[in-house]
C-alpha cells in the first residue's frame, strides 16, 4: 500500500519504519525534518511538506502531539489528498479534537478512522501496540493491513470517536498507577527504607503488576529514557480531565495526577520518561 505517515517522533518513527519493512511504500513528514531523515535508510521517502507526503497515498496516518498540530498537518496536506484516501488518526488528542477531525475529514471528502494506540516506544518498535480503532465497518479491510504491521491486536469499538474515549479511560489508569508508584517509592526513601523492600513485599501477590516493577525500578535507579514523556503525560492528563468535565463526573485522582505532572515539568523533567514524575514528591 501507499502510506503517508505525518509525524515521526517517539511513536511515529518506529511505526513508519515497521510499515516500510513490511513492504509498504511509505512517505514520511515531520515538522523537524531531521527527525524524519533517519527513516530514509529504512526504506521510507522523506517529504518536505505534508502535501508531498500524502500525494497518491491510500492511507494517511497522523501520529502527532496534539489536536491542533494534527489539524494543521491535514489542512496543509489537503491539496494533494486523494478523494478515496483513508485518514487514520492515531494521535491522542481527546474527545473534542476528535470530533473536529471527524468534521474536517467530512469536509475534505476523506474516510476517517479514529485509531489511538496503547503502548510506548518499545512495543511501537516491535510492532506490538494495541490499536483501538473506531469507524465505518466498510473501512476495516482497507486499514487492517496497516494495523497488522504496527500492532499485536486491533480492537474495533464502534463509531469513529469511541476509541479516543477509550484511550483516555486507559490513560487515566496509567496516570493513576504511575502517580502511585512515584509516591510509594518516595515515601519509602523519605522514611529511611530501601524502596526495593516495597517492590519485594508486593512481588507475586495481588498488589503486584509488571508496570509497578518496571516503573518502580526505573525510579529507584533514576533511569528515565523517554518511552512516554512527562510533558506528553501532562497533555493527556488534561485531556482526561476535560473528558471528565464533559461527562459530568469528578475524577480526583486524575486531577491530582495533573498537578503532580505539572510540578515535575516545572522542575525540568518534562522531556524524561513518565516515571520521572516521581520528582513531584519533593519541594
Amino acid at each position: 500500500m501507499k502510506i503517508a505517515v505525518l509525524g515521526t517522533g517517539l511513536m511515529g518513527a518506529p511505526i513508519a519504519a515497521n510499515l516500510a519493512a513490511a513492504g509498504h511504500e511509505v512517505r514520511v513528514w515531520n515538522r523537524t525534518r531531521a527527525k524524519a531523515e533517519p527513516l530514509a535508510a529504512k526504506g521510507a521517502t522523506v517529504a518536505g511538506t505534508p502535501a508531498d507526503a500524502v500525494d497518491g497515498a491510500e492511507v494517511v496516518l497522523t501520529v502527532l502531539n496534539d489536536g491542533v498540530t494534527v489539524t494543521e498537518a491535514i489542512q496543509a496536506a489537503a491539496p494533494s489528498l486523494a478523494h478515496d484516501a483513508v485518514w487514520v488518526q492515531a494521535s491522542t488528542v481527546g474527545v473534542e479534537a476528535t470530533e473536529d477531525h471527524i468534521a474536517l475529514a467530512r469536509s475534505l471528502g476523506l474516510e476517517f478512522v479514529d485509531a489511538p494506540v496503547l503502548g510506548s516506544t518499545k512495543p511501537a518498535a516491535e510492532g506490538e501496540l494495541v490499536v483501538l480503532a473506531s469507524g465505518a465497518e466498510e473501512l476495516r479491510d482497507r486499514v487492517q493491513p496497516v494495523f497488522d504491521v504496527i500492532g499485536a491486536r486491533t480492537m474495533w469499538v464502534g463509531e469513529a470517536g469511541a476509541s479516543s474515549k477509550l484511550k483516555l479511560v486507559a490513560n487515566s489508569w496509567v496516570l493513576a498507577l504511575t502517580a502511585a508508584v512515584g509516591e510509594a517509592v518516595s515515601l519509602a526513601e523519605a522514611s529511611g527504607l530501601d524502596p526495593k523492600l516495597f517492590l519485594e513485599a508486593v512481588s507475586g501477590g495481588a498488589l503486584d503488576c509488571a508496570y509497578l516493577q518496571t516503573k518502580g525500578n526505573a525510579v529507584i535507579e533514576r533511569s528515565f529514557p523517554p518511552a512516554f514523556t512527562v510533558q506528553n503525560a501532562l497533555k493527556d492528563a488534561l485531556l482526561v480531565n476535560q473528558a471528565a468535565v464533559r461527562a459530568g463526573i469528578q475524577l480526583d485522582v486524575a486531577q491530582a495526577s495533573s498537578a503532580r505532572l505539572n510540578r515535575a515539568v516545572t522542575k525540568g523533567h518534562g522531556g524524561e520518561d513518565l516515571a520521572a514524575s516521581y520528582y513531584a514528591s519533593f519541594g
